[in-house]
């Protein structure tokens, strides 16, 4: 039996300019992340019968890899060469489709536990490398390198990617003390709302032209550095009005009826304490994620708004795994 515990992410700047689209055409994407203690659990034990055996939403029963539906589960077990006698079960802390990361955590804690099981671990960033393979080359989903890498690794970090797709990830050099104020001031609150992060991608695509799309990412881009300097500087002020900052160029980048709606529960949020409020991932929904150093108004109005608050902490272990 082997088990991993692989942790999902927030955004912390910089968002969206991790996807090949731009930083093949613009020379580099650049961003601050960080993994937070909601994990993915995959367990993964030979199954006697001569057959694999799937347990996550669904169930799957196959005599071969071909006969899979679930294109990630499938892929990977194409990648680390086993086609029988196996059974493998996901548990998530978090469902899919809000905005943390969930598919890229997945693929990481998958392909850690399939490597633990046949002894060829590689080490996290060739896993992370291996699980953005999978995701954007063989499986051509429109997302970009920052989920497989933080979940591989944990932490907050800053992530640049050059134009060949190579990932420069370090450790953001927060003060001890300014990392513990971060920590205690963000709040995650849930909308209720899931959806495809390729659908919101896409949708985004669609409704700006391609000059105007680059213009907001380089602008996201830049909010990504200013979003370091303030964070390493300890300037947390300054980081939650980035956040505003961030969040207006991805609602001007995805105007529709959901969007007007996180828009009324961000201001709401920002004039009940909060000091920067912005929405996590590609957009449509998932969570919201508050700066605020006056915690109770900000968590009565979210609660009258039927929001519901998810605590975490950072996590600095990465995919780890927790059984073997």
């Amino acid at each position: 039996m082997i088990i991993t515990r692989t942790p999902l992410r927030i955004s912390l700047g910089g968002g969206g300019t991790d996807i090949p689209s731009y930083y093949q055409e613009n020379d580099h994407g650049f961003l601050v992340t960080a993994a937070i203690d909601k994990y993915v659990y995959i367990a993964v034990h030979e199954n006697f019968e001569n057959e694999i055996l799937l347990k996550y939403s669904q169930v799957e029963r196959s005599g071969s890899v071909a006969g899979l539906e679930h294109p990630l589960i499938k892929e990977c077990l194409k990648s680390t060469g086993i086609d029988s006698s196996i059974e493998i079960t996901s548990i998530a802390d978090i469902p899919a489709g809000t905005g943390l990361g969930s598919s890229g955590t997945f693929t990481v804690g998958l392909l850690k536990a399939l490597r633990a099981y046949k002894n060829t671990d590689t080490g996290n960033t060739s896993i992370a490398e291996e699980a953005c393979e999978i995701e954007i080359e063989k499986l051509k989903e429109p997302s970009g390198k920052q989920d497989q890498y933080i979940a591989a690794h944990g932490g907050i970090r800053t992530m640049r990617i050059d134009h060949t797709g190579e990932v420069k990830l370090n450790n953001l050099e927060m003060s001890f003390a300014s990392k513990n104020t971060l920590e205690d001031n963000l709040l995650l609150f849930y909308t209720g709302v899931r959806r495809s992060a390729s659908q919101a991608l896409n949708d985004e695509r669609k409704f700006l032209p391609p000059n105007e799309l680059q213009e907001s990412l380089d602008q996201t881009k830049a909010l990504g550095y200013l979003s370091m300097t303030a964070l390493e500087s300890g300037d947390l002020f300054g980081f939650a009005e980035l956040m505003n900052e961030q969040w207006r160029l991805k609602y001007s980048r995805q105007p529709s009826e959901t969007h007007d709606l996180i828009n009324s529960l961000i201001a709401g949020g920002i004039s009940h304490g909060a000091l920067g409020g912005k929405l996590i991932g590609a957009g449509g929904g998932g969570f919201l994620l508050f700066y605020s150093e006056s915690k109770s108004g900000l968590r009565n109005f979210m609660k009258k708004s039927n929001l519901q608050e998810i605590p975490f902490r950072f996590d600095f272990s990465g995919s780890t795994v927790i059984v073997s």
